[in-house]
């Protein structure tokens, strides 16, 4: 083992022990490509794969947990949105498979979400983009946190990976292990993580071009010949429709999704539905443009939420080569340092 590989695996030691896998590297949930066959081959590969549960029912969810468990014997975790109107029936279901890992997505963990979740017997993780956030959810008993900045691809915040970082990684990461998201598609950028105090990170566009990956080839292509500015935050149209910002690939479904907005804000204005409706409908939403783009190959109708990292996404290839080559990038990186 070189002396980069021997701090690489010293600084990632704490991320392993906490998700049980090889290395401290998640793949993030997204919609329609974070189904079994990445997972598995993330988690069979020494990752950690995260199935996006997305708008699932729970009959959905507890097919894709099953069919996941028959493709991999190693861990592996659920993503879940916090404002799913069946939040507690997919912990259940979370539960019942002794699914070891639960992330909550989209705000603070609902009221009884939490307990249901620790008292299961599974390891909560939360997302936290803002330092006073990170502070209320570990005060709250979350077991580890995620620390996404906006460059990260689908609902992201207003602030960058590497400000939210320094931010955060100094204040909290001796209490919990924090996991850095956001714009990383190098190893080089894994190791700075590392080395101001994160636990591991967790990557979603790198992933997209898996072999493993069942997005339609079409969409692939699109990531392939995309650049870093080519993945575009869109517009809130409405102050009082708080649409949290998706980064997606421009294209057609750029246009629709402001229309979008604009006939679920004169729902609103006409008191047709409540807050929560008109959000859920913006979430299904994209669940059906982003199902257009993975699955049916419609890359001009269909979403292609993609992060800035998107750049340095250059061909097709299996996990566990872009695994391989994240780590040795790392480990080169660090093994520098040491010079």
């Amino acid at each position: 083992m070189t002396i980069g590989e021997e701090r690489l695996k010293r600084r990632m030691a704490r991320g392993v022990e906490f998700l049980g896998s090889e290395v401290a590297i998640m793949c993030g949930a997204m919609s329609w490509v974070s189904e079994r066959n990445l997972v598995a081959a993330m988690s069979n590969a020494g990752g950690f794969g995260l199935i996006a549960c997305g708008a699932m029912t729970p009959e959905l969810l507890d097919a894709e947990i099953a069919g996941t468990k028959a493709l991999t014997d190693k861990p592996f975790g659920v993503n879940l949105i916090t404002m799913h109107p069946q939040l507690m029936d997919l912990i259940a279901v979370c539960h019942k498979h002794q699914v070891s890992h639960i992330v909550l997505a989209g705000g603070l963990p609902p009221a009884g979400s939490l307990d249901a979740i620790k008292g299961g017997g599974a390891k909560l993780i939360c997302f936290a983009p803002a330092l006073s956030l990170a502070k209320k959810l570990i005060r709250s008993g979350v077991d580890a946190l995620v620390v996404e900045g906006m460059e990260a691809g689908g609902h992201i915040g207003p602030v960058s990976t590497s400000v939210l970082a320094q931010e955060i990684l100094p204040e909290v990461s001796e209490q919990v292990p924090v996991f850095v998201a956001g714009g990383i598609g190098r190893g080089e950028a894994i190791a700075g993580y590392l080395d101001q105090g994160a636990a591991g990170v967790q990557l979603g566009t790198r992933f997209v071009c898996a072999n493993e990956s069942i997005a339609h080839p079409n969409f692939k292509k699109a990531f392939i010949r995309a650049s870093a500015r080519d993945a575009v935050a869109s517009v809130q149209i409405d102050p009082r429709l708080p649409v949290i910002p998706v980064r997606a690939l421009k294209n057609a479904s750029t246009e629709s999704f402001t229309a979008k907005q604009v006939e679920v804000a004169k729902l609103l204005d006409e008191g047709k539905v409540e807050m929560l409706e008109a959000q859920l409908q913006i979430e299904h939403y994209w669940a059906g443009a982003l199902r257009k783009g993975v699955i049916d190959g419609d890359v001009e109708n269909g979403s292609l939420m993609a992060g800035q990292s998107v750049g340095m996404v250059k061909s097709e290839e299996p996990v566990a080569e872009i695994l391989a080559t994240l780590m040795a990038e790392a480990a080169h990186a660090l093994e520098k340092r040491a010079a």
